[in-house]
């Protein structure tokens, strides 16, 4: 099914990214024009200390102000506002949501893309646990507390979807603003609340099965505070929806 006059926004928050910024750019460039998608990439910056955005602005220079937007912000806000935040400047009628920090491949989003089409998807949502999907370069703790927060959340909220925690995701651009309206969680909680509101809203939800690499440059954001934060979160919503 063609995607011919649809444009795909790809909203990047980074907080201390330098590093690994110059190569998803490059990686989400040579996919997407490889398929000839119509597409621009919303860079967020939560005002790095470590002057990703004057790389962000040298790599404007090298594939143009079209393709790469820079909307900065003072400090760190969180995840959610960031979204919020894109979406007031994304042009597309799809956005796509990643990390900037390599753990999410760009050869990804076309089968995102091809699996949308499949079903016209309001939802399609990037799966580390569903056949041919996977985590690579976590040890067993980090494993174990992925795992068991999934098996809980499955338990718990029955959402209609394998991966909750996961933040590699495409979605149509209205069902996004009306599912971030909706959310009130912050941090680690936001993504899972995203697709427990999605199946209380009956839309439609694709999965890609997609392989999680840890972070290649720079320190992990996930500790002992974020896995308190998520079972606050999980309870909260298994009280509510």
């Amino acid at each position: 099914m063609s995607s011919e006059g649809d444009k795909y926004s790809i909203l990047l928050p980074t907080y201390n990214e330098r590093e690994n910024l110059p190569i998803i750019i490059w990686l989400i460039d040579q996919y997407l024009r490889k398929k000839d998608y119509n597409f621009e990439i919303i860079i967020i910056d939560d005002g790095s200390p470590d002057g990703t955005l004057e790389v962000a602005k040298e790599l404007q220079k090298i594939y143009g102000e079209d393709v790469i937007l820079l909307r900065p912000r003072e400090k760190k806000l969180g995840l959610g506002t960031a979204y919020v935040h894109g979406i007031k400047h994304a042009s597309g009628n799809f956005i796509i949501i990643m990390d900037s920090d390599l753990s999410h491949h760009p050869k990804f989003i076309p089968k995102f893309i091809e699996k949308q089409k499949e079903g016209n998807f309001d939802v399609i949502s990037g799966s580390r646990y569903i056949n041919g999907g996977g985590v690579s370069g976590w040890d067993f703790k980090r494993k174990l507390v992925s795992r068991g927060a999934n098996f809980l959340t499955q338990l718990l909220l029955r959402p209609g979807a394998s991966d909750l925690t996961g933040s590699f995701r495409l979605y149509k651009k209205d069902v996004l603003e009306k599912l971030i309206s909706s959310c009130i969680s912050k941090g680690y909680v936001f993504q899972m609340e995203m697709i427990i509101r999605a199946r209380q809203f009956n839309y439609t939800i694709g999965e890609v099965p997609i392989t999680f690499v840890d972070r290649v440059y720079g320190e992990s954001k996930l500790g002992g505070s974020e896995i308190v934060q998520f079972a606050k979160g999980l309870f909260y919503l298994f009280a509510t929806t």
